[in-house]
């Protein structure tokens, strides 16, 4: 062990799982809660199936119990680690985060550091991946936690949704304007603000015009960034996601890596099918 730093997410923060394998975080899974039974996250369903039952349920999520954290904690201390960074989707959209600190405060032998990205999906796993190769390079903790921070405020995630239903019913509309939008056919490009709470970034007529106007707000972002990663996520929306990947990949030749996925179970839940985000973060 290079160093004694464990990494430890929550499912929300849509690291893909490659990444998860080579770099040995450590993942909690939220819940899925259907009214016949409960589901985890990434483990025992997949957005596909919850696209399939959505006309007749939408389920709900829930957080991690503090019971099952503390057995990951207990792993991460068996596997011979000191030190965790705990990365979590924002605390303005879900109570992981204050759920994952309060039972980090009772793990005598670990230290840890829970950072809200006040950002949601890969613009949230962005942080644990980067934190994943400043790690490999030697970095220290304290160094660590201070980039870590600078990250969050370079970090920007654009979605637009087929419909606003799902974010309504999930409790989750933040600072969106929802009935004007429909009834307009108005297409929000939607954001986290600083305090990590969805709002609305720009509107335009129609998904294609709203898809450029995103594209635009990634050039606005990008500017004269040297170093930078960009994503594409995407909830039942594959084909127009490849298009977006391919278009990113010709406008910023320069870019240090795309990283391309679909939405995790959880995730699907709140946003409903035709999810396509693009996410941002300047390294340097």
């Amino acid at each position: 062990m290079k160093n004694k730093v464990a990494i430890l997410v929550d499912s929300g923060t849509d690291v893909p799982q490659e990444l998860i394998d080579m770099y040995n975080m450590y993942v909690i899974p939220l819940k899925i809660i259907y009214k016949d039974r409960e589901y985890t996250d990434k483990v025992d369903i997949t957005p596909e199936e919850i696209f399939k039952r959505l006309p007749e349920e939408i389920p709900g999520t829930s957080l991690p119990d503090g019971q099952s954290i503390t057995k990951i904690y207990e792993k991460i201390k068996s596997d011979g680690y000191e030190k965790v960074l705990a990365v979590t989707i924002s605390s303005g959209l879900s109570g992981t985060y204050n759920v994952v600190r309060l039972v980090a405060q009772e793990q005598e032998d670990l230290e840890t550091y829970v950072l809200d990205t006040k950002n949601i999906g890969i613009g949230a796993g962005f942080a644990a991946i980067q934190a994943a190769k400043w790690l490999e390079d030697d970095m220290a903790w304290e160094p660590l936690i201070e980039n870590l921070n600078e990250l969050v405020k370079r970090t920007k995630v654009f979605f637009n949704v087929a419909t606003l239903e799902y974010l309504q019913k999930g409790g989750r509309i933040g600072l969106v304007a929802s009935i004007l939008g429909n009834a307009l056919k108005l297409n929000p490009i939607i954001s986290c603000n600083e305090e990590g709470i969805y709002y609305t970034v720009g509107k335009a007529r129609g998904r294609k015009k709203s898809l450029e106007k995103t594209v635009s707000y990634v050039r606005e972002r990008i500017a004269n960034a040297k170093v930078f990663n960009l994503a594409v996520a995407h909830g039942a929306a594959e084909e127009e996601a490849i298009e977006m990947k391919a278009r990113l990949e010709k406008e910023f030749p320069n870019v240090n890596q795309i990283y391309f996925g679909q939405i995790s179970p959880a995730l699907v839940v709140h946003t409903g099918p035709g999810l396509l985000g693009v996410g941002v973060q300047i390294i340097e």
